[in-house]
């Protein structure tokens, strides 16, 4: 596509923290973001599931929901999806038309095109409400300039110190930015200190302040809820908490209101529809394969519960980290699951090179050897393992495995390489 070319050839931009470039884009565009309610969503894991659920629920309910997301694992389509489905390319190239232009004369980075096309196609579509991911922190993050009706914080932790902060106290700030006066911010479950943090900035812009375990719990999830793992019910209780706020606050339109019984309070609108949410590539079972995102810490330590959930031990892993991460932090909260591991080059510019990462991995007491591509690593997995094998560090590496594995489940028969600095702020 050509569109492709061109909004690959913005990633010389780099990264260029600040809002007004995006600003600027979206006037010329006669601001689009704010032609549709939008749902904004932060936190440093379970933005894309909480993002998914609510996908699901609100078009369940008849609505024309889109939603903005982002890394892709496999195809750019993936970041942009309209009535539970990737957008089209022919959309996409009628879109980038309109952007093209805009985006090289103010030199706007690879994330601030992407993010105005999402809300140039979204307005076309005149879709009902819009769901957005931010890319990364809050604040600065080119999503910021939407309009939201709800905003919500998922489960926040230590990554990309370098841009948000090295405290959890740093890092909710950034994530808080997304707070607007008045409106309601529903907070999943969190440390006690990110809990203040995230009150106090509601409370200074009079939004109303939801902390999703007090309305929402666990045995609120439907029988047959499609996510697997305790990460995923912990998100299903945020995106649970959004969806009786939406009905609380009045956020959804008047005619879905109105279709609930005088005095249901007990009414979850749209929760049947977390037993068919596709999520790909988080705890994802495969054959022997679980296929999983977890590329920190954070993330580490939800994939290490699903584990131990399901006691699951002497996994071989196969991973593959961008050098940028704390490798060393995370494979140590997988060690005690893993026999032995192959490393490998994942395919992306950041990514740390397979026999360094073997060398990180020998260094924390894991049997590990360096694999020249994920096929041939793989293919010594089957060989080696005596029960599963884990495939996990990067989103990147997920949408290798899931094509590897004839798992991806888009009609979408592209391999689009990801965002090169995806640690940018303005992205």
């Amino acid at each position: 596509m050509k569109f492709l070319e061109e909004i690959f050839a913005s990633r010389r931009f780099g990264m260029k923290p600040g809002l007004e470039t995006i600003r600027a884009i979206a006037s010329a565009l006669g601001d689009p973001q704010l032609e549709f309610p939008s749902i904004h969503i932060a936190g440093t894991n379970g933005k894309g599931a909480v993002s998914a659920m609510l996908d699901g629920a609100l078009r369940s309910l008849g609505l024309k929901i889109a939603r903005y997301t982002s890394p892709h694992l496999v195809a750019i389509n993936e970041r942009f999806f309209i009535d539970g489905m990737p957008v089209t390319d022919e959309k996409l190239e009628n879109g980038a038309k309109k952007i093209a232009a805009l985006s090289k004369n103010l030199e706007s980075s690879f994330f601030e095109s992407l993010t105005a096309l999402a809300f140039s196609i979204f307005a076309e579509e005149k879709v009902d409400f819009a769901v957005l991911e931010t890319g990364l922190g809050g604040r600065l993050d080119a999503t910021n300039i939407c309009r939201p009706s709800l905003t919500i914080i998922t489960r926040i932790g230590l990554d990309h110190c370098d841009w948000l902060g090295d405290t959890l106290e740093a890092i909710a700030k950034e994530k808080g930015g997304i707070i607007k006066k008045g409106v309601p911010v529903i907070l999943g479950e969190n440390a006690p200190e990110v809990v203040e943090i995230i009150k106090t900035i509601a409370a200074e812009n009079a939004a109303p302040f939801i902390y999703a375990p007090d309305i929402a719990c666990a045995q609120m999830i439907p029988d047959g809820f499609s996510l697997p793992g305790a990460f995923n019910r912990e998100n299903a209780v945020t995106a649970i908490a959004a969806l009786i706020a939406m009905k609380d606050f009045r956020i959804l339109p008047p005619k879905i209101l109105e279709s609930f019984a005088s005095g249901a309070e007990d009414i979850i609108p749209g929760i049947g529809a977390f037993t068919n949410i596709v999520w790909p590539g988080r705890f994802q079972r495969i054959g022997r394969f679980i296929v999983d995102g977890a590329h920190n810490p954070p993330a580490a330590l939800a994939l290490a519960r699903a584990l131990s959930e399901e006691n699951l031990r002497d996994l071989v892993l196969v991973a593959g980290f961008c050098g940028d991460k704390d490798i060393d932090s995370t494979l140590n909260i997988l060690k005690p699951f893993v026999s032995k591991a192959l490393a490998i080059k994942t395919n992306n510019p950041r990514a740390l090179e397979a026999e360094a990462l073997a060398e990180k991995m020998r260094s924390c007491g894991i049997d590990a050897k360096s694999s020249p591509s994920l096929h041939s690593a793989l293919e010594s997995a089957k060989a080696l393992a005596s029960s599963d094998i884990l495939i996990c560090g990067s989103l990147f590496l997920v949408g290798e495995a899931l094509i590897e594995l004839d798992a991806y489940p888009w009609p979408l028969n592209r391999f689009d390489p990801s965002e090169l600095l995806s640690s940018s702020p303005a992205r």
